[in-house]
Order: structure tokens, then sequence, then C-alpha cells
């Protein structure tokens, strides 16, 4: 009986295998392959690097109203083509179809659907099954509930640190934040997650068994309620039985896996930009720039003859500043408008709106305005036609804490009413980018990262900031911008590091701090600290007014995951080169053969760093061929070249 059994499954499992019918393709080098493989009942793929497996059969679906799985069913045809930079094969099913595109760093599929009437989505199945137990770095969804109920989970900040553990060991009840970044056999990467999200709901990553990743994606709400932080939230209580109501002819967004040989080309992918949709605003208007901040610092000023605080005369002096340094905004944060009533038309009497963006205007100096997300929905295009006929170039929204598909079309409404009327947004408190600073240009930043203002009030232990942002550059930033705001004029070692709401520090050394506006991609860049902290330290001010926030070219000079990242980066003639490190010090040695001869600046370490981490050495001569270079414990480097 044995035998037989044996026989009948092997028979059984031949007769599966012809009545399917698999499909190839590779990236334009040919190292990624997908294997695609439909029959009557599913459609399944997967991805190997050379010799490496990356994911095994792992299938796709989309389940619809009325009972239909797009994807489970024989295709009727396929076509193969070229696109930019990738290989491309489409399975059509008749009134829909589904793409996959092949680069050489990485796999994306989609379902388009040309159905005549509208479609609701009752869940769309995703899986990623991995060839082994891997070690990932996943980032829980900072939950507000701690509950087991995944929908519950979904209202997040989307700011959490990563944890650096086996897929088995990872919390099975628990959603990780998208994208997840996984270690693969011989030292390659692979980062998944959704991209390119329009009308639909960002994509959540929930660890399964047997090695699979699989995607949640939150139900749209039924009913929602006002509250929390000063009443500008709204908590869902209630779901519908589906995801997404989209029209019958609707592309849908990315599922994206990016493979990476190594560390160093997650820096430097291009896929995400690929994925993209063309713009459709015309955002010439925009002016990325930096910005001085009043909220981290907490308005604190010294050696003034006013009180500070959310005042006229405060943020009199804050433009002052950015006059003299040639900063190009400042940001009235929480606070200018009067406080749990989410409207946007009630300024607080000790603000004097007007007068103030006249004031910074006569000093070539810009406004933006913080706005708690409810208050901007409540009233989105008379807060955006009043504002700007004033003179404000730009909105910082906050406490989205959501990405079900209502809260994305907010975000997508948001970008289209700010640019009608030539405003630009930073997203703060929101998912992350998928693609949307692409497609809107006016859309500068996004937060979606546990950021410095969480040394406000964490401990080492709970916000580990040195470790943090050696990841950040392989994991969240690969998928966009961030509003990280750097610039802390305290910094600490890992000993003398205590949380400060009221004047805050960073962790790891001043050098690091400088470099963070080199390795980090921020478009709508802070300056943390408070004018008086900076003009105490006028030449890491000097360096920091000055730095680009958009480059001509980025190289990556040498990077290892949780461990260091050095980059060059260039705009127009000027050059800048920034590394920090993880907590061990570490001598590295540079090829900056690209600059030799070049004159340059260069912020080190101090021979003291290791106790004093405001300690620092600047000197100025010729680029060498060569150069060694030593980071302390938390620390960094910065050369400009002139």
């Amino acid at each position: 009986m044995n035998k037989l059994s044996f026989v009948i499954t092997a028979f059984l499992c031949c007769w599966a295998v012809a009545g399917a019918k698999t499909y190839q393709l590779a990236s334009p080098n040919g190292k990624l392959k997908v294997s695609i493989e439909n029959d009557a009942k599913s459609t399944a793929f997967a991805i190997t690097h050379g010799e490496t497996p990356v994911l095994n059969r792992s299938a796709l679906g989309m389940s619809i109203e009325g009972g239909k799985t797009l994807g489970a069913e024989k295709c009727k045809s396929s076509k193969t083509s070229k696109g930019e930079k990738c290989n491309a094969l489409t399975l059509n099913y008749g009134k829909y179809a589904v793409e996959f595109r092949a680069y050489d760093q990485g796999v994306a599929y989609r379902f388009v659907t040309r159905f005549a009437d509208s479609l609701t989505i009752a869940n769309e199945q995703v899986e990623f099954c991995l060839p082994a137990d891997c070690m990932a770095y996943e980032a829980p969804a900072n939950s507000h509930h701690k509950t087991n109920d995944l929908r519950d989970q979904a209202y997040c900040s989307f700011e959490n640190t990563y944890q650096y553990a086996k897929l088995s060991n990872l919390n099975r009840q628990h959603l990780g934040l998208s994208p997840m970044l996984i270690e693969l056999a011989g030292g390659k990467k692979l980062l998944i997650g959704d991209y390119n999200v329009r009308s639909y709901p960002g994509m959540f990553l929930l660890p399964s068994k047997g090695n699979v990743v699989k995607g949640f994606f939150p139900p749209y709400p039924k009913h929602e309620y006002q509250g929390d932080h000063n009443n500008l939230q709204m908590i869902v209580d209630d779901w519908e039985n589906y995801i997404a109501k989209t029209a019958g002819a609707h592309t849908f967004p990315w599922k994206m896996m990016l493979v990476a040989e190594y560390d160093a080309d997650l820096l430097t992918t291009e896929v995400p930009r690929l994925l993209a949709d063309a713009p459709v605003v015309n955002a010439d208007w925009v002016k990325p720039g930096k910005v001085a901040w009043d909220w981290w610092n907490n308005w604190n000023l010294k050696g003034v003859d006013f009180a500070t605080g959310v005042n006229n005369r405060t943020y009199q002096y804050y433009i002052d500043f950015a006059a003299k340094h040639g900063i190009e905004y400042v940001i009235l944060d929480e606070g200018w408008a009067v406080n749990k009533k989410a409207d946007l038309m009630q300024v607080v009497p000790e603000i004097d709106l007007p007068m103030l963006v006249k004031y910074a205007a006569d000093r070539g100096v810009d406004i933006v305005l913080w706005a708690g997300y409810k208050a901007f929905e409540r009233d989105m295009e008379n807060v955006c036609r009043h504002y700007s006929e004033m003179g404000v170039k730009g909105f910082k929204i906050d406490f989205m804490d959501r990405c079900d598909q209502k809260m994305m079309a907010f975000l997508e409404k948001a970008a289209a009413t700010c640019a009608k009327y030539r405003l630009f947004c930073d997203f703060h408190g929101a998912p992350v980018p998928n693609g949307m600073t692409y497609t809107y240009p006016n859309v500068l930043n996004f937060e979606a990262v546990a950021g410095q203002e969480q040394v406000k009030w964490s401990k080492l232990k709970k916000f580990d900031q040195v470790r943090h942002e050696t990841l950040l550059p392989f994991i969240r930033q690969v998928v966009g911008p961030m509003d990280y705001t750097q610039g802390a004029m305290r910094n600490a070692t890992k000993k003398s590091y205590y949380p400060c709401n009221s004047q805050p520090m960073s962790q790891g050394t001043r050098c690091r701090q400088l470099a963070l506006y080199l390795i980090f991609d921020s478009p709508f860049n802070m300056l943390c600290d408070t004018p008086t902290n900076y003009e105490a330290e006028p030449e890491c001010l000097d360096f920091i007014s000055k730095v680009p926030v958009v480059w001509d070219e980025r190289r990556v000079l040498s990077a290892k995951i949780g461990e260091y990242v050095i980059e060059a980066c260039r705009k127009g003639d000027t050059w800048y080169v920034g590394g920090i490190s993880n907590w061990e010090a570490r001598t590295v040695n540079l090829d900056l053969s690209f600059i030799e001869g070049k004159q340059m600046e260069l912020f080190v370490d101090g021979i003291n760093a290791h106790r004093h981490a405001e300690d620092y050495i600047k000197s100025v001569g010729t680029v060498p061929a060569t150069i060694t270079v030593h980071l302390a414990p938390g620390g960094g480097f910065a050369l400009k070249t002139k």
C-alpha cells in the first residue's frame, strides 16, 4: 500500500503540473528570474537571483464582491514587452490582467482591471513565501490598541524601530510596517512592500507560519469618530466587509520585491522611481529648502528680552535668524491655531499671522503652517485658498495615522488641492510615501519614521537612535524621503544621554548630526534646534545652513546595514561626503580620487568625542586621493569641497 500510495501521489502531482502553464520572465541582466505558474484555480510566482532562491511559490489573488477571485482561473493569453530598464510580462484573463516587471534590482506585479461596472474589492491575497526561516528587520505597527484585532492595529502612526529576528520569532498576531527587509543566502537582501498606492489601502505585513509573510489591507471605515490628540484625529471603530471600492477600469498598486546583491544596492536602486506614476500636476514653482523649526526645541531662546513661546516676538526672532543665514522657511508648528477646535481659521490672539507672513516675505523667508488632519480635512478648499492668498507657502499636515482607502484618498486630495493653490505638503503622521512624491511633486516630504523627535521622551532602551539611523537608509528611505528632523546641537554619548522634552539632545556625536543632512533624503529639511543654540555654534551652523536638500548625484562609498553608511553627494560643482557609524568606533579609509585636489573643509569627531559627544575638529585643506577618518562610537564625519 505504501508503494501504491507513492505511485498515485506521483501521478497526481504530474497531472497537476501538466494542467498548469508556466511563464518565465528575466531581468535585463538575466540574474533575476521569475517563474509564474497559472492553472484553473490559481496564479503563483517564484523568484531566484542567480543560484539564490528569493521567494518560493507565492500565490496572488484579488477577491471581488460576488465571490469571484481574480487570478484563480486560466489566463487567456500572455504578452511580453520591454520597459524602461525592465522586461515585462502581462497575463491576460479577459476583463483583467496581471502585469509583472523584472528589473535588475527587483520584481513587481499588479492587477489591472477593465470591467464596465465599478468594483468592490473584498480583499487582496498577497504572500511572500521565503525559502527558509530567514532573519528579518521588521517594525511592528505602533498600535494605540494592545489587541490582536488587526483592524484595530492598523490605526497607527507608522513610527517604530526595527527588531531583528528570525521570521519564526516575529509576532504572528501583530502587524508589521511596510517595507520589511529580509536576509537571504549569500548576504543578499530582499525588501518587500507595496508601491504607487492610489485609490486603494496601503499594505501592512503579517508574519505567518511556514516562513510566509502575508499582506494585510485595512478594511474601509464604516464608522469613525473625532478624538485622540487635541481632537484632531478620526478613529475608526467599525469597518465594512471590503477593503476598497474602485472604478471597473482601474490600475492597482504594485507589490514590490527589491533584491540587493550588496547592502549598498538598496541605497541606489531606481526601481521605486520607475514604478511610480508620472506627475499629474505641474509643480515647477515648488522650492525645496530648509526650515527653522520651533517645536522640537520647545520655542527655547536664551539671552532675549521677551518671554518665548507661541507669540509674534518669538517667530520674528526665528524669521530674522532664517533670513540672516539663508534658510528658506520658518514653520509655525502646533499652537498657532486655537487648541481643540479643529479649525484652522481660528488663530490664537498671540499670533498676528498676516503680519508675520509679510515680515518674513520682506526678509526673503517664507512661512509654512502646521495643520492637524481633521482641521485640514473639514475645510480644505477654504483653508488652502485663504492662506495661499495670505502668502503662506505650504502645510505640514499631521495625525492621519491610517492607510485605509479613505485616508489614502485624503492624501491625494490634499496634494491636489494644495497644488491648485501653489502650496506644498509635508505629510507628518502619515503612511510611507508610496510614490506620491513623484506623482505629486508638490509633496516634498513624509514622516512615517521614528524620527529624532523620539529623543524628547524615550529612553535609549526604547529608542536607540544610533542603531536606528544605520538601518533607515536601507529600509524606510528606499521608498521615499523622510521628515527625520536632524540638526541637534546638544549631543550625548550612550552613557550621558537622557530624554528631555524642553532641552532635547541627540544620541551620538555632533559630526553625526552634520552627516545626517547628507545621508538622509529630505527636500524639506528641518533645523531642529533653537536659533540661539545654532548661533553659539557658528561653524556647524554655516555648514548646515548651506547644505543642499536635493542632489544632482549620489554615490555610495561604503555601507553595511546596521553598521555604517558613507556617501558622497554632488550639487553643481560642490561635493559633500559624509558618514555615520553605529555605537562601535571605527576607522575608515576612503578613496576620494574623484574629488582629489579640490579645497575642502572637514568635520571629524574630536579625540574626546567618546566622552563628550559635542567634541569635534574642523580643518581645511586640499582633498587627498585617499583619506583615513576615525569615527567615535555613535560618530560621524562631514566633508565639503569649495
